[in-house]
């Protein structure tokens, strides 16, 4: 099967290259598509650099609008989306594939180890987990999970995806619904955590309101 990988990506100059990288290790990866959505680092030209197809936004959009401009272009049988900040460790992401493989899910997600630093309080993930919930009568652990592998089939259906940062929750709740088989995957991968100052903060207060935006829109 053909996998292609997306990688929407906003001033992740600091680790694009080693996301990239990680994903380029493994030779049957066919296409990884990153999205530069509005950087104004030097993101797109080290992911042009590192080997990828890249696309570019004029300005910053949001994860489900660079998710949608890549839509056109892939090829894979099976879509990978990831998130820009991972490095290293997003060599990881070969864990979503066997379920799909071997005929016992159409989508995995994956699931962090704990956050090494203080992060929020949960409200935002409390939010998300129980409005996916009582959308769709199914329990999700990671709703808010970016690293995620589906069937084309899967990706397909889910179009456009939600703009914002309820991109994730809007995607979780239209594939419960749809009927799409759904695996959580533990996986040891790390990104750029928010944490408990102003900005962490202020971060997780537009989820919050984008959650609430897209959850109101599915009932």
């Amino acid at each position: 099967m053909k996998v292609s990988v997306i990688i929407p990506a906003y001033n992740e100059a600091n680790f694009i290259d080693g996301t990239i990288q990680a994903v380029r290790s493994f030779p049957w990866v066919e296409q990884i598509i990153v999205v530069d959505d509005g950087s104004t680092d030097e993101t797109g030209k080290l992911a042009n650099v590192g080997g990828s197809q890249v696309i570019k936004h004029s300005h910053n959009k949001g994860k489900g609008a660079a998710i949608n401009s890549a839509a056109p272009f892939v090829t894979g049988d099976i879509i990978i989306i990831l998130d820009g900040d991972l490095g290293e460790s997003a060599k990881e992401f070969y864990r979503l594939l066997p379920p799909i493989l071997e005929g016992g899910a159409d989508v995995t997600i994956a699931t962090f180890p704990p956050a090494p630093v203080p992060g929020g309080f949960g409200l935002v993930k409390g939010l998300a987990t129980q409005g996916v919930y009582r959308l769709t009568g199914q329990r999700v652990l990671s709703p808010l999970s970016g690293q995620r592998a589906m069937k084309s089939q899967v990706f397909k259906s889910l179009l456009p995806f939600a703009f914002g940062f309820g991109v994730e929750v809007g995607a979780t709740v239209d594939m419960l619904r749809q009927g799409w088989r759904v695996q959580e995957v533990e996986i040891s991968m790390v990104h750029n955590f928010s944490r408990r100052d102003l900005a962490g903060f202020l971060h997780r207060g537009r989820q919050f309101y984008d959650i609430c935006r897209v959850l109101a829109t599915k009932r």
